[in-house]
């Protein structure tokens, strides 16, 4: 049974992680989760706070931690990382803000802790590479929770299109954009690693390489910013792989709700909602078109929360799933990096 702690008590922890967790609890347990102390909370601004703030994080953290623990058992633990260097966990789970990835997955890994760590790994290539080299040489999971992959309907759609119902795809477009969350959110500071390209670029680029053979390259990317903004608020891009085959790519953190694959064909077109957020339980659809033919057929409802969780326990198991992984991780920040680079960002 591998044993697994969760640093920091996190809405995406206690909504998304723990449910899909339980269904997997022959393979792998929640067992603890981590709190930042004031220390890690603060940081070098640690002196200038009031002890009644201090109290009021502590307080505030501590409350989260004893719901999860009230519904899901296990024990909470003050500090990220006494989390990490605990004997009563053998992995950790990180929903960290994505500046924050690179410092307690490398903490991790050096403690002897298999990394389940959400998009995306880190913030840069150089960073990413480190954690890979890391956990390889200690024989250590590393995996990015890009759950969607995993996912049926994924699949289905790619059996529709290997059929030939469609003919020879054209065009792959992915559009993923959402509107404005609270000024607070982390996705709008940069010091946390926030923006569109790595909140929600990374998703279009994990799934256009995927539909484009794990070859691809980025080569046009544009960033846009919004007044009053200090991070890219949305972008685009285009991926090419070996043989030729586009992907066109559009992301936002300041637009109307998207989240689309069109496929278009010689013989027509396939679009299909929902197809990265699906949440467990959910059916979605796809419309195919031919000419003036339209008709919407069902695909499968899945819980790829779960499969991503079991995904992880393989790479726990298998040197060869990690080292799947590995190279997996490697060439997804690589087009990141490519992006940054085209874009100037």
């Amino acid at each position: 049974m591998i044993r697994i702690g969760i640093i920091c008590p996190s809405e995406i922890a206690f909504r998304r992680f723990l449910p899909a967790l339980q269904k997997a609890n022959d393979k792998i347990q929640f067992t603890a989760i981590g709190i930042a102390s004031p220390e890690e909370w603060f940081g070098d601004s640690l002196s200038t706070v009031s002890p009644q703030q201090v109290h009021e994080q502590q307080a505030g953290e501590l409350a989260k931690a004893q719901a999860v623990v009230q519904q899901y058992g296990g024990e909470v633990i003050v500090g990220y990382e006494h989390l990490v260097m605990s004997d009563v966990i053998d992995a950790v789970y990180i929903p960290l803000p994505p500046a924050l990835h690179y410092a307690w997955a490398k903490k991790a890994l050096e403690a002897g802790k298999h990394v389940f760590v959400e998009k995306p790994s880190t913030i840069s290539l150089a960073n990413t590479d480190t954690l890979i080299h890391l956990a390889s040489s200690k024989g250590l999971a590393l995996h990015e929770n890009y759950m969607f992959v995993y996912h049926d309907q994924i699949s289905t759609l790619e059996e529709v299109v290997a059929s030939g119902e469609i003919g020879d795809v054209r065009l792959y477009r992915i559009s993923f954009g959402f509107p404005l969350r609270q000024p607070n959110d982390f996705r709008y500071n940069p010091l946390l690693g926030g923006g569109a390209l790595l909140d929600a670029g990374g998703y279009c680029m994990r799934y256009a390489n995927y539909l484009l053979g794990g070859n691809a390259k980025v080569v046009a990317a544009q960033s846009n910013y919004i007044d009053g903004f200090h991070v890219d608020m949305y972008g685009s891009a285009t991926m090419v792989n070996a043989d030729g085959q586009v992907a066109q790519l559009a992301f936002g953190m300041d637009n109307d709700y998207k989240c689309d694959i069109e496929i278009w064909g010689s013989k027509g077109t396939i679009t299909s909602g929902r197809i990265l957020t699906a949440p467990a339980g959910f059916v979605p659809s796809y419309t195919m078109k031919k000419n003036q033919d339209i008709v919407t057929c069902p695909l499968p409802a899945d819980d790829a929360f779960l499969k991503s969780i079991l995904r992880f326990v393989d790479c726990i198991e298998s040197s060869q799933v990690r080292e799947e992984e590995y190279g997996i991780l490697h060439h997804q920040e690589s087009l990141v990096e490519q992006f940054k680079t085209i874009a100037n960002i």
